[in-house]
């Protein structure tokens, strides 16, 4: 028998047995009455802060608590772009660290996460455009992170469909360019993290949304859930946009705003772009997936909201940006539109770290840069819950810092999502 009808045999055999021979990726665990650590958000960040704490620390019984289901949240409701480029060293260097566990991720939870490193381009449009790409790609080579500056010819040269005529409104002056980025499977991502972490003896329990904090003598001392109460010596809290609710619940005031972030995909259709292309000035990028779709993004929604689904004339606006730097889209049909809650930060950077409350943690504000960092915010995280103490990547990143005044301002990096 040939190798492929052997692989339609054996197809064959388990679609007809529905698959009951197959071990489930994760356990569903049942939620105990207490643990040592307990992670509430099951998305990506989550997921991976557990896989670390269980891997690398010591820290005894592990559950992670998700009030949907695994990966659900923003991690499935993002533009999955990885890039380090950011400006400040604080920001980019944390970056960075994310961008080379990314290079091993899929070797490491022996699963295919499908991280393809097809570079970034961040556009230039005019003169002051130009001259911060330069101090960006300038401070990243100091760091050691690969970027460099491309003329609008070179940019020309690669991307051949974009429309660099100098009669355009916003004419192409050149762009940055960061080799080592791309894209990753969001859904792969939250899998093999979860996976991983399930083989490691953590408990994975979804349905299971946090109600409240119990807070004693200024300790964390459980949980309150839809499933009932937990006793915790230590809680993580990596709950995206719903951050500061969680926060409330123990006397805490985060200085974060919760905003909607859209975007959209078109149909399919044969691979022309091969890379991502950013621009903050026509505020839209745009990727195409290996099915073929444009996925398609902008910045987020000015309103302040806990919706995921936005509104229409962000979409006419992203559409138009798009169709400024391709033309040749503007009969593309789009396929579905969804959106995202981003929790934004008043310097656009998150917070890692302790917080008044002993025993409390929190990691939130990434903002739109959150999918991109998600094996270093979890690797970082897990070091500061497991020790007590920030990592060195994340001292930078205390919530401190909006009392002091030591803020990481990326608004520039962050301009347009992800």
């Amino acid at each position: 028998m040939s190798g492929q009808n052997y692989s339609l045999w054996s197809l064959l055999k388990h679609g007809l047995r529905q698959h009951r021979t197959w071990e489930p990726a994760w356990k569903r665990a049942t939620l105990a009455p207490s643990y040592d650590v307990v992670i509430v958000g099951g998305g990506g960040h989550g997921l991976a802060t557990a896989y670390y704490l269980a891997k690398a620390h010591r820290v005894g019984r592990i559950a992670v608590l998700e009030k949907g289901w695994l990966g659900g949240g923003n991690t499935a409701r993002n533009t999955t772009i990885v890039r380090s480029n950011y400006l400040w060293d604080e920001a980019a260097l944390l970056y960075e660290h994310a961008l080379k566990l990314w290079e091993r991720l899929s070797a490491e939870l022996n699963f295919n996460v499908m991280f393809s490193q097809r570079g970034v381009f961040n556009l230039g449009h005019t003169l002051q455009d130009m001259r911060d790409i330069e101090r960006r790609v300038n401070a990243n080579n100091l760091q050691g992170i690969d970027a460099q500056v491309l003329t609008a010819a070179e940019v020309k040269h690669r991307i051949p469909q974009l429309d660099a005529s100098r009669s355009r409104r916003y004419p192409v002056l050149g762009a940055s360019w960061q080799p080592r980025a791309g894209v990753a499977h969001h859904d792969a991502v939250a899998r093999g993290f979860a996976r991983a972490a399930s083989r490691l003896g953590v408990h994975l329990i979804e349905g299971c949304e946090v109600t409240g904090l119990e807070v004693e003598g200024g300790r964390i001392k459980g949980l309150q859930t839809t499933l009932g109460a937990v006793k915790a010596d230590r809680v993580g809290c990596v709950a995206s946009g719903h951050s500061s609710m969680l926060a409330r619940m123990a006397g805490i005031r985060l200085p974060l705003q919760s905003h909607p972030l859209q975007a959209f995909v078109s149909e399919s259709m044969q691979r022309v772009i091969d890379t991502v292309i950013m621009s903050n000035a026509v505020h839209g990028y745009l990727s195409q997936s290996d099915k073929g779709e444009l996925v398609i993004g902008a910045g987020i929604d000015s309103y302040l909201g806990y919706g995921q689904r936005g509104s229409p004339h962000v979409i006419d606006h992203t559409a138009a940006a798009v169709i400024e730097l391709f033309p040749q889209f503007s009969r593309v049909r789009m396929n579905r539109q969804w959106g995202g809650i981003v929790d934004v930060s008043p310097d656009a950077c998150p917070i890692i770290g302790k917080t008044a409350v002993q025993g409390l943690y929190f990691n939130c504000g990434w903002g739109t840069g959150g999918f991109k960092a998600t094996p270093g915010s979890g690797h970082v995280f897990a070091h500061t819950i497991a020790h007590d103490r920030p990592h060195p990547l994340a001292e930078a990143f205390s919530l401190e810092r909006f009392a002091s005044g030591r803020l990481i301002d990326e608004h520039g990096a962050a301009a347009v999502a992800h």
